[in-house]
């Protein structure tokens, strides 16, 4: 290897102790018994309490992800509304709020609705004091019944078409020139009432 004029010299290190960084998993089975064991002691701290907190579910932000169903961060407002569970109550028993969220469809919503009054159903909320339970509160035969930890899964709901052929009509319809004319009414409505209020009282005047 030859250098010319005034040029660095290379520094090539050629013998690091390479197999000192290599980063290994062999650990892995270990770390396994590790993550289940504090599982296992953390059920046991939190009693009958759930151990992980309810989410809504949502869809994948983007066109490349929301045929994926996931949790969200909260439940909206609106949700727990039609829900019939107060906003400074929810966090109480379990249930995130996003006061951020806007729901957008109302399949989306009703999903989330019905998911909540699901865990509403499960729920025993036990009274701090049993002989004077407060609002919300669980009594009779449902403290005394048997406590079992229940996973809401988030599961897509919808049910897929299965495959048809197109009809005469569907191939016919211009789903852009359709949406293009929707909204330009949409726009333009407030100028043509105006447009038509005026024309009708000058047909009003000529008549008198």
């Amino acid at each position: 290897m030859g250098f010319a004029h005034n040029n660095v010299l290379h520094q090539n290190h050629f013998r690091k102790d390479w197999q000192l960084r290599v980063r290994t998993w062999f650990d892995q089975p270990g770390r396994k018994l590790r993550r289940r064991q504090a599982r296992k002691a953390k059920a046991a701290t939190l009693g009958v309490r759930p151990l992980t907190l309810l989410r809504p579910a949502v869809r994948g932000q983007t066109v490349r992800y929301n045929r994926k169903v996931r949790e969200g961060r909260g439940f909206t407002l609106a949700e727990l509304k039609e829900a019939g569970i107060g906003k400074k109550e929810a966090r109480g028993v379990g249930i995130v709020v996003d006061h951020r969220r806007r729901n957008l469809s109302e399949e989306g919503k009703a999903v989330n609705v019905e998911r909540l009054k699901a865990y509403k159903t499960r729920l025993i909320v036990f009274p701090r004091n049993a002989k004077k339970p407060k609002k919300g509160d669980s009594t009779g035969d449902d403290l005394t019944a048997e406590t079992t930890r229940i996973n809401l899964a988030v599961s897509d709901p919808y049910v897929h078409e299965a495959p048809r052929k197109i009809t005469g009509e569907e191939r016919e319809f211009a789903a852009y020139r359709t949406l293009r004319n929707e909204r330009a009414a949409a726009r333009h409505e407030g100028k043509r009432k105006v447009r038509e209020a005026k024309k009708a009282e000058e047909e009003a005047n000529k008549k008198k």
